[in-house]
């Protein structure tokens, strides 16, 4: 269905490939990958909820860029974004749902609050960007969506008590869906970055291991995209590393992770 090289290739019926939608484009990963696919030929429609950002990054390639600003806890919102999105310029034939933000929280800062914050963004966005797609692909037999979960999802890590909860449901929620999806002609996939230098990243207050720069990663997540993988994930020596700690028992885990990050 996809072509190669980020996005430059025919959809599905032998003809031009329609729009990608990515959410999240204002910045970080989402940004510097709507930049590379159009660079590659793609037509992309971005969204975020600032409009400086997105008129920022639209600048970059504004020939095949167009900006759809959209807050991604908004159901209705949502909806009507694709809605829109797909009478104007066509159908969605890729989309990736990679709006989040991320609050760092740990026993001196706990807070409901925060937990509650990151869930409407980090997973319900994606779940009402699902909503809004999937009948769509669905009733024409093909697609692709790609979610952006975190390697934080894999285990529990310092600060991350709120943000690691919303990519452990993500990584849940694809698992669950792709049975699915495949006999829908629906490529799901999932995407799990490990560190990549980010304005989120940013906030971390401990040292980040084989941290990417944000091109590279955005090179990586259209590499995949392009592929059949299920599992899109980078930096590949990383995040093997953090795949291996799922298995491991907690006598020896939480022993690990305290030398590994000084927690």
């Amino acid at each position: 269905m996809d072509g190669t090289g980020g996005g430059t290739g025919d959809g599905p019926d032998g003809g031009p490939r329609g729009i990608t939608w990515i959410t999240g484009a204002g910045s970080g990963i989402g940004r510097a990958l709507a930049i590379h696919l159009a660079k590659a030929g793609a037509r992309v429609a971005l969204s975020a909820r600032g409009v400086d950002d997105l008129t920022a990054a639209i600048r970059q390639v504004p020939d095949r860029m167009h900006m759809v600003p959209l807050d991604v806890t908004d159901r209705s919102a949502t909806a009507a974004t694709v809605a829109a999105i797909e009478s104007g310029l066509g159908p969605i034939d890729r989309a990736v749902l990679n709006a989040g933000t991320h609050i760092p929280m740990s026993l001196e800062d706990f807070s409901a609050d925060s937990a509650r914050r990151l869930m409407e963004v980090n997973y319900m966005g994606v779940v009402h960007g699902l909503e809004a797609l999937l009948p769509r692909m669905r009733a024409r037999g093909h697609g692709r969506v790609a979610v952006v979960a975190s390697v934080a999802g894999y285990r529990g890590l310092p600060t991350a008590a709120a943000y690691g909860p919303t990519k452990a449901a993500l990584i849940n929620l694809c698992e669950s869906l792709k049975p699915d999806c495949d006999r829908a002609g629906i490529r799901l996939q999932l995407v799990c970055p490990g560190f990549v230098d980010t304005p989120l990243t940013a906030r971390n207050p401990f040292p980040m291991p084989d941290l990417m720069p944000v091109e590279d990663a955005a090179r990586e997540l259209a590499d995949g995209l392009d592929s059949d993988r299920f599992e899109i994930t980078f930096p590949r020596r990383f995040t093997r590393k953090l795949k291996l700690a799922r298995c491991l028992p907690y006598r020896l885990y939480f022993p690990l992770l305290r030398k590994a990050t000084g927690a």
